[in-house]
């Protein structure tokens, strides 16, 4: 059964009249007489009666009525939707994130893209930057904000966030008193960081800044999340160096101190957004405005 076989029926259904509904369907009478005709065929009962007082339905072509309509609703939410797919318009995407970005833009961009695209759906999963590089080439991520320096081979990348590490250390310790700090201050502290393998390049990063420093951190504390690494010197159990971001975090017990770095020893802690671009995803790229619209301050 051919879409167009309903639709013919249903403009001859309300006008009762071959040369009028053909004439509303911008077609010549003998094309429509022979569509009915083949419908008709296809359900095996007459659907039109004929003679001379005009055309009447029958109680076949009564019944097919509503089911016709359903059809033909059903068939073109069909193609609506098909088509705000193609364009980006609904749809679902899955975004990993680290949790710093909770303190650097993330909420806005969330805000800024589900105020604009509100029949798109966005699924957040918290990982590691290593753990969001594995789903991304995996395709099990669509887009990640992970805070590595370089993107792996095979990813694009945007920058969106790039901050210094400033000393945190406890409240209470004489060092937070400091307007800066050099990084030598911080030698013979218990020191935190998070792992090497929830994040293996600013944890090479910082440890071999403090050696340029002329000190190993020693005890090293290794934790999975910069939150955790901020906890525990709340308790005054370590001293560590954080993105400044987290000073938003309004942990009690933490104090935030701008290094002294003069040989740029220390990195910055860049944030990136990663995506596949081999994926045909429209919406991503909408979700990508609204990422740059918000890294760029519009």
């Amino acid at each position: 059964m051919e879409l167009r076989h309903l639709r013919y029926f249903l403009a001859l259904a309300d006008e009762l009249h071959f040369g009028r509904a053909a004439q509303r369907l911008g077609l010549s009478q003998p094309p429509l007489t022979v569509a009915i005709q083949q419908l008709e065929a296809e359900v095996g009962a007459a659907l039109f009666l004929r003679n001379s007082r005009g055309v009447q339905l029958t109680a076949a072509g009564q019944t097919l009525i509503p089911a016709a309509q359903a059809a033909l609703d059903q068939a073109a939410q069909a193609l609506r939707a098909a088509r705000d797919a193609a364009s980006g318009q609904v749809g679902r995407l899955s975004v990993g994130f680290a949790g710093t970005m909770l303190y650097r833009g993330l909420p806005q961009m969330l805000r800024r893209f589900q105020a604009d695209h509100p029949r798109l759906q966005l699924s957040l999963r918290e990982l590691s930057s290593s753990e969001q590089i594995v789903e991304l080439q995996h395709a099990r991520l669509d887009a990640g904000f992970a805070h590595v320096s370089h993107a792996p081979a095979g990813l694009a990348q945007l920058l969106v966030s790039s901050q210094p590490f400033v000393a945190c250390v406890p409240a209470a310790h004489a060092l937070a008193r400091k307007r800066t700090l050099p990084l030598p201050a911080l030698a013979e502290q218990p020191f935190a960081l998070v792992s090497r393998s929830v994040s293996p390049d600013y944890h090479a990063r910082i440890v071999n800044a403090c050696q340029a420093a002329g000190f190993v951190p020693q005890p090293l504390h290794e934790l999975q999340h910069w939150l955790s690494v901020v906890s525990l010197v709340a308790q005054g159990l370590a001293v560590a160096l954080v993105p400044e971001a987290l000073q938003r975090a309004g942990l009690h017990g933490a104090a935030f101190v701008p290094v002294n770095n003069p040989h740029d020893t220390l990195p910055r802690y860049d944030t990136r957004c990663l995506w596949n671009p081999a994926r045909d995803l429209p919406a991503l790229g909408l979700f990508l405005d609204a990422v740059r619209a918000v890294a760029e301050g519009d």
